[in-house]
């Protein structure tokens, strides 16, 4: 007959291992007493949600912080869960790039019951607090296409907007856009349609925008995948005489502007991987106790072919 010294032993070694996940989770630790900072994307599926995240992982090793990734994938009640979760698991912060800048607000506020710092990335939140909101100048991105489509146009013709207007950084796009165009009373905005930010569903609100509109000169298309979508309509519909403006400025989209016979005529290039640094930066510091602006913009710059003629074009990451 076995004494039960073995069987105590495990329950001895099961609590103390207990013991120490628990201490680790009340800090928001993992092994080696790194923060771990909960990071949920937009998105793994664009190049600059990849471009980002690969900012956000070489900054945070400098920065000796672990990161646990997920993404939305434009997916609210997903996001949601993905937060819930880092609040659960009771990590150092949070990061989140909203799939809905207002819907994902309860989530956020939940974490700020449970005393976790949150910063949003890219997007920004309408609704929660965040310690810090790092993104490019989306207005002034706006204002750039707008201005080009001004000049393209001499002060005079009919643009269209394909927009996905429950992001806030799309929405601060589109009024930098419309900010850019006031000063010209002979170009009108005609249509704004929703592409929800992806490709499929830019084409077919392209299909019904060209459709309605028999004399049409520009679209401004809120990101690359919605351009792509607007540049294969045109090109399916034939129609001539139409250029686009896109945001991203990914590789993709440069390769079609350098070539010159696109539709896709400019782009508002983003540092997405700058974004991704910067965001750890402010949660770095945050955690250090030292102050983060509430507001850390990461410059942007218009690219047409003229502009992309000096530079190399790299196969994309």
């Amino acid at each position: 007959m076995r004494d039960g010294s073995g069987v105590r032993r495990f329950w001895w070694l099961a609590a103390l291992c207990a013991l120490v996940l628990g201490a680790c989770a009340q800090n928001g630790s993992e092994g080696g007493n790194r923060p771990v900072v909960g990071v949920s994307l937009l998105t793994r599926q664009d190049a600059f949600y990849r471009e980002l995240e690969r900012g956000l992982k070489e900054e945070a090793a400098k920065q000796k912080l672990t990161v646990r990734l997920d993404a939305g994938e434009f997916d609210l009640a997903r996001q949601q869960g993905q937060l819930e979760n880092y609040t659960v698991q009771k990590v150092a912060a949070i990061v989140v790039c909203p799939t809905d800048s207002q819907g994902i607000g309860p989530a956020i506020a939940r974490a700020n019951q449970a005393d976790i710092p949150v910063f949003t990335a890219d997007i920004r939140a309408k609704e929660g607090a965040v310690v810090s909101h790092i993104a490019s100048d989306n207005v002034a991105g706006g204002r750039l296409a707008g201005e080009y489509a001004a000049k393209r146009l001499n002060g005079r013709g009919q643009v269209a907007i394909i927009d996905q207007p429950y992001i806030q950084s799309v929405i601060e796009r589109v009024r930098g856009f419309e900010e850019a165009l006031k000063p010209y009373p002979n170009i009108r905005v005609v249509a704004r349609l929703t592409g929800d930010g992806v490709r499929d569903r830019s084409l077919k609100a392209a299909e019904d925008l060209l459709q309605s509109q028999r004399k049409l000169d520009a679209v401004f298309a809120v990101n690359d995948e919605s351009a792509f979508g607007v540049v294969s309509a045109i090109e399916a519909a034939g129609r001539k005489g139409i250029f686009v403006m896109g945001y991203d400025a990914s590789e993709e989209a440069r390769k079609l502007i350098a070539g010159g016979k696109s539709p896709l005529q400019a782009d508002i290039a983003q540092d997405p991987y700058r974004i991704g640094q910067e965001t750890i930066r402010a949660v770095a510091t945050h955690l250090a106790g030292q102050p983060v602006e509430p507001v850390i913009p990461v410059p942007v710059r218009l690219v047409d072919k003229a502009a992309l003629g000096n530079e190399t074009l790299t196969p994309a990451p």
